[in-house]
């Protein structure tokens, strides 16, 4: 009999976010809406029942043995809604480096460069949660028996191992490192319809700053 694997560790993703809240405050103010704090201060405030509640289902389901109560449902919401204000906050940005581009606004080569690289680097850890936070039903479901899964990854098609090897938050994250750079899937394959969309919506992101980023090169050469 196959028994449901225990939840995974919730504190990498947690640092990940962190890590994005870091990035928004080091954005000069060109690339924000808004004070630079604004925006990273009400993810901070919006993280902090995220951390509670999904650490409180965590506990749940170590102790029942259950993978889907109330305090899940709600964890998995929050967490949803913190990941999607990450994402829109990076967007604005972006979309505020391409207007600073195209107006020609009077800030530094240097400083368009450090916000892009800023962006591109968010844009990896924002879809690292989205992918970690969709796949087999988010976090605390993933190991559920039966519960089909978003992506292929290539230890999934080795000889099963005990205990059985699942995703971490780690491969997640080099699935949108890879994916960002390469513009590509190198390492897991998308399954669903929307890990196929997220992956296409994390590329055309990362193709658009790095073509910002080049055409800033070419113009600072010049």
């Amino acid at each position: 009999m196959t028994v449901p694997l225990p939840p995974e560790s919730l504190w990498p993703a947690r640092l990940a976010i962190l890590a994005v809240i870091g990035l928004n405050l080091a954005l000069s103010e060109h690339l924000t809406l808004g004070p630079t704090w604004l925006l990273p201060s009400l993810e901070g405030l919006m993280l902090v029942p995220l951390v509670v509640v999904r650490g409180r289902a965590r506990r749940h389901l170590v102790r029942l043995e259950a993978r889907v109560t109330p305090w899940a449902r709600d964890s998995r919401v929050l967490a949803i809604a913190v990941i999607a204000l990450l994402h829109l906050t990076n967007l604005s940005s972006l979309a505020l480096l391409v207007l600073s581009l195209l107006r020609g606004s009077g800030a530094s080569g240097v400083s368009l460069l450090a916000g892009a690289l800023n962006i591109w680097v968010t844009n990896v850890l924002v879809f690292s949660l989205w992918y970690w936070e969709m796949d087999q039903g988010g976090p605390l479901r993933r190991g559920l028996i039966g519960k089909p899964p978003d992506f292929l990854f290539p230890q999934m098609t080795l000889a099963p191992t005990t205990p059985p090897w699942r995703p971490m938050y780690l491969d997640y994250l080099f699935l949108a490192f890879t994916n960002g750079s390469a513009f590509s899937p190198t390492d897991a394959l998308p399954l669903s319809r929307r890990a196929k969309g997220l992956m296409m919506l994390q590329a055309a992101t990362s193709m658009l700053t790095v073509i910002l980023v080049a055409s800033r090169a070419v113009n600072i050469l010049k």
